[in-house]
């Protein structure tokens, strides 16, 4: 199951990552998924915090980038382990509303804390793109949508009963200042998609909540663009990644290694997917 998968291309690679006949739910609140998908995929439109429906179990649900986008969390990760079972094969991204949990099933959560920072002071609080983020995340808190997830998922998931938890936190450069190559490339995919994205982020939150004026957010937006053009402003944000694992789980070391190793995780896109072997 994916919840919020974007356009949905993301969840087709599942389908052909194993030699196994995987059925994959993709759902998300928009209908904007792909209609040419393999037999085994399937998209829905749903609310991942409303009751779920599904007769089935998930050996492994996998919930990434909701920052801004869940009302209760603690709710949210006690209904997921409450949803995983370990017993055909499932892939899962988010499972929603449910207590019938048996040992043995994976989670995997991946989400930012949302507020951007430097290391070495070159991003100060009275710059645009300082004040627009703040201003922004605290719209998203009046409203209960917690938008720095990423840093209180530890505590969510123990509290919710997963052990073994493993995690990583990555620093996200924003643009092209870092000197390593690949940080450099994930900061000018970054920079495009903030800079690509800042009126749909900005304009609802700004002007509904906030009682900001259009004109007034449009002006502060050509601020934060030269921000973010700014090569000497090292802005980042942080992306937490958890693995925890349900009780009496008997670990395949194999695939954690895969997990521990895998470089392309911080690239990813969002969202929630589920796949269950059939047959």
């Amino acid at each position: 199951m994916s919840a919020f998968p974007k356009e949905g291309i993301w969840t087709l690679p599942i389908t052909t990552e194993a030699n196994l006949p995987r059925k994959v739910l993709g759902n998300d609140l928009s209908a904007n998924m792909p209609t040419f998908v393999p037999p085994n995929v399937k998209f829905e439109v749903d609310d991942v915090e409303s009751e779920w429906l599904h007769g089935e179990k998930f050996s492994w649900i996998f919930c990434r980038y909701m920052a801004a986008s869940i009302h209760d969390w603690s709710k949210l990760v006690s209904n997921i382990y409450g949803y995983v079972l370990l017993k055909t094969g499932v892939y899962c991204l988010v499972s929603d509303n449910s207590s019938n949990l048996e040992p043995g099933g994976w989670c995997e959560f991946q989400d930012f804390d949302l507020q951007y920072y430097s290391e070495d002071g070159s991003l100060a609080p009275d710059d645009p793109l300082f004040f627009w983020i703040s201003t922004l995340l605290d719209a998203a808190r009046s409203l209960n949508r917690e938008p720095n997830p990423g840093s209180q998922l530890e505590g969510w998931v123990k509290a919710a009963g997963f052990r073994n938890v493993v995690h990583k936190r990555y620093r996200i450069p924003i643009g092209a200042w870092p000197l390593d190559p690949a940080l450099k490339e994930i900061g000018l995919l970054n920079h495009a998609q903030i800079s690509g994205g800042l009126e749909g982020l900005s304009m609802r939150l700004y002007t509904n909540v906030l009682k900001w004026k259009p004109e007034e957010v449009l002006l502060l937006l050509d601020k934060v663009r030269k921000d973010l053009r700014d090569p000497n402003k090292h802005g980042m944000f942080d992306l937490y990644v958890f693995l925890p694992l349900c009780p009496e789980v008997v670990a395949d070391i194999r695939l954690l290694a895969m997990w521990c190793t895998d470089r392309n995780r911080s690239k990813a896109v969002g969202g929630i997917v589920a796949t269950s072997v059939v047959g």
